[in-house]
């Protein structure tokens, strides 16, 4: 029956993705921006269903199993804060700009702005490198998914395997379009079943104030901040969220709105959206100790899965676990849509192939990268042990530590080449750095003192940006004034 239910609910995402396809216009910008068209509710929908990812389902759930309720401000009120004030200061004049010169990636933008092919070319690999585990958080929240719904019946490579064939058929025959079309009705299933799993959950455990109580029983710690995080972890927390101004694949959903005026709806709705999809998730993995108590941090990203499992009927399962898969997909096509972008604009146009090839051969190649990565990337879900919360919270590091980029570029005129350089270099060596010392310590901070590593790469990246620039020559007059080029109010 579980199975039934989430094979129809992929033939279902599959028709919309393909559907879409009709209204393609056959041109580039069509496929890979939707012809920059959008309106606000579709893109309110894709940009928070693209943003919030199985990370929160199945990572918050998971971290709160182990850490708490108090797991909700590290992220949730933190980022209902930061990411809307981003989308204002950056995203729309991101899309301003994109609009204006006709930029499909940030490395165009970067590229362009501090005149630099080098830059392009490092930048390009850092936010590769960067996405890979992103996109691996997807596939291990699909594998976990269907392993556990099924008792075990499927493994979690075949899952993988599933939500990848399905995203990859719609998203190179959809384009954005169909992303977006996808993602806003994937958007809306996760949120509605996030809330119906919780309110099944707690109806079986007879009620939340009887519930709650159980748990202050048995795990008084879950309930209470003191002991679990420390004051300096949750200030440098605010850090995270900075990450969604250099996320390539919301900066692709930012260009296709069809003018400013349509983020307003996004800025004002977001934090309403993501207590709405947080509070079930954090509440439904401190609940989770009540019928799962003991399990190892590892093993904690499934709790959200076995309380469904445990508490819903087969059909009701069924639909829950499809609402958790709709995370799982809602940034994974984003992603491979970004990748699939860059490396065909910013490797196979930037450097002349296409003057050699022709554009199917052009495009041929794209999805040739984009499959090649997806496959190593399967491969390391066969063998990573980092739990879905730590290993988003490494992604996000390593996009928040190059927000100083995104700021330099829109604001700063005397930003420069150089500076940009030390600021991605420095990241990319204090990230690998850290990474590499944490090991696979749950609550990894910097000498236990609570300060997330975030907030040192960000300090350091900042300086770096700055001495960087102030040490060499100016971008030209010419570059100048076409990033600023005066008071111009967006249409």
């Amino acid at each position: 029956m579980i199975l039934g239910v989430l094979a129809a609910y992929l033939v279902v995402v599959l028709v919309i993705g393909l559907w879409s396809h009709k209204l393609f216009r056959g041109t580039g910008e069509d496929f890979f921006v939707a012809s920059r068209g959008l309106g606000p509710f579709v893109l309110l929908m894709s940009l928070f269903g693209t943003h919030m990812t199985a990370f929160t389902l199945l990572g918050a759930s998971g971290e709160a199993y182990v850490r708490g309720i108090g797991v909700f401000a590290l992220m949730a009120s933190s980022s209902a804060l930061v990411v809307p004030a981003v989308f204002y200061f950056v995203g729309i004049r991101l899309w301003s700009l994109g609009r204006r010169h006709g930029y499909l990636t940030q490395v165009q933008f970067f590229r362009e702005r501090w005149e630099s092919d080098t830059l392009g070319l490092v930048l390009f690999v850092v936010l590769v490198g960067l996405l890979v585990p992103y996109v691996l958080i997807g596939m291990l929240a699909g594998g976990i998914t269907v392993f556990q719904v099924t008792n075990g019946a499927v493994p979690e490579w075949a899952g993988n395997l599933v939500i990848c064939a399905v995203v990859l058929i719609y998203v190179l025959y959809g384009g954005m379009r169909g992303t977006a079309w996808v993602n806003t009705f994937q958007t809306l299933v996760f949120m509605v079943f996030g809330a119906a799993t919780l309110v099944v959950v707690v109806h079986r455990l007879g009620g939340l104030d009887a519930a709650m109580a159980r748990v202050a029983a048995a795990r008084p710690d879950l309930l209470v901040r003191e002991g679990n995080m420390q004051p300096l972890e949750l200030l440098t927390y605010l850090c995270i969220p900075l990450s969604a101004g250099m996320f390539p694949h919301l900066f692709i959903h930012w260009l296709t709105a069809e003018r400013a005026a349509h983020f307003r709806a996004t800025i004002a709705l977001y934090p309403l959206c993501i207590a709405f999809v947080w509070v079930p998730s954090v509440l439904l993995g401190v609940l989770s100790v009540l019928d799962f108590p003991g399990l190892p941090p590892a093993a904690a990203s499934a709790v959200l899965v076995r309380m469904i499992s445990l508490h819903a009927p087969a059909f009701l399962a069924g639909l829950l676990a499809a609402g958790i898969f709709s995370t799982c997909m809602n940034s994974l096509d984003s992603q491979i849509l970004a990748l699939g972008t860059m490396f065909t604009h910013d490797i196979v146009g930037h450097y002349g192939l296409r003057r050699r090839l022709s554009e199917r051969q052009a495009l041929l190649i794209g999805r040739s990268f984009v499959f090649g990565l997806l496959l190593v990337t399967f491969v390391l879900s066969l063998v990573t042990t980092r739990s879905i919360f730590r290993l988003g919270i490494w992604t996000f590091t390593g996009f928040a530590a190059l927000f100083p980029l995104a700021v330099a570029a829109l604001y700063w005129r005397r930003s420069t080449k150089v500076g940009a350089f030390a600021s991605v270099m420095t990241v990319a060596g204090l990230w690998t750095w850290f990474f590499v010392m944490s090991g696979d310590r749950p609550g990894y901070t910097l000498g236990e003192t609570g300060i997330m590593p975030v907030a040192v790469i960000l300090l350091a990246s900042t300086v770096a940006m700055v001495a960087g620039s102030l040490l060499s020559q100016p971008p030209s007059p010419a570059t100048l004034a076409r990033f600023f080029p005066g008071p111009r109010s967006p249409r």
